[in-house]
């Protein structure tokens, strides 16, 4: 306990001017980087690494593990290592954004019910069409991958738009349209196929796509089938489909939008706590 004590004095006796530019530099640098992989999947990868290694660390002091504690202490060097070649995509993806200089954008709160209506409409109509659809709504899981693999937009969302991308033979019909606040961020984008959800294997690729991605983050996929015209949403693995205009509009509504007015009121309830 006293060379606990000893440590903070001699720590505070060394302090001077050039330590304070010191930590603003390495906070900055922290920020920086949780900033920008804040719409990554690697955030979740990197938030359950931070937990695992807190968990061991308290372990390994409650219980005096000699052999973990050795090894947390000898395994440093193979975890510079091992993290580049973790998140190689996104140090890659990150260097690259640092690099253009109109990248940075601050997104506002969406108008939830009015972004469903959008949605709605333009689903119902391609449905009428025949016309085959594939719309992701971003949730608190970040995108960002799957954005970089389609033709970025950043386009104001409108029932017009999104017809117009899943009109037969145009250059972005086959692909997904993700939806980031009430934006259209992408189009054309590659999401990850489902081989375990429920029947995964009697879908089409666009069933199937739409459970990869609602199987591997919290977002909502709406699917348009070319076929029979039928509108479907897929969320947590799960696909509720044979949906009219009505129904889908209750099932977003209870999906996405009572998702948003919570976490508004946690936010103000942090916010009053402060």
């Amino acid at each position: 306990m006293f060379g606990f004590f000893d440590s903070i004095r001699n720590a505070v006796d060394e302090f001077e001017p050039s330590s304070i530019v010191d930590i603003l530099i390495i906070a900055a640098i922290i920020y920086v980087a949780l900033l920008l992989l804040r719409r990554t999947t690697a955030m979740a990868v990197l938030r359950g690494a931070i937990i695992m290694v807190a968990i061991v660390l308290l372990l390994t002091r409650v219980l005096d593990l000699t052999l973990l504690d050795w090894l947390l202490r000898n395994g440093w060097p193979a975890l510079l290592v091992g993290v580049p070649v973790i998140f190689q995509s996104e140090i890659r993806r990150a260097l690259e954004r640092v690099g253009r200089a109109g990248n940075w954008t601050v997104l506002g709160n969406a108008d939830y019910e009015a972004l469903i209506d959008i949605v709605v409409e333009a689903c119902d109509n391609l449905a009428q069409e025949r016309h085959g659809g594939l719309i992701v709504l971003e949730r608190d899981t970040g995108l960002e991958d799957y954005i970089d693999t389609g033709k970025r937009l950043d386009a104001s969302l409108s029932a017009e738009l999104v017809e117009s991308i899943f009109f037969p033979n145009s250059p972005l019909h086959d692909g997904a349209l993700i939806v980031r606040g009430d934006r259209v961020a992408a189009a054309g984008c590659t999401l990850p196929l489902s081989s375990t959800g429920n029947g995964a294997v009697h879908f089409g690729t666009r069933h199937r796509a739409a459970l990869g991605i609602t199987e591997v983050t919290d977002s909502l996929a709406i699917v348009v089938s070319e076929e029979t015209g039928q509108v479907s949403v897929a969320s947590s693995g799960r696909m509720i489909s044979r949906l009219d205009a009505g129904r889908l509009r209750a099932l977003l509504l209870s999906l996405y939008v009572a998702s948003g007015r919570l976490e508004r009121r946690a936010l103000r309830r942090r916010r009053v706590q402060v």
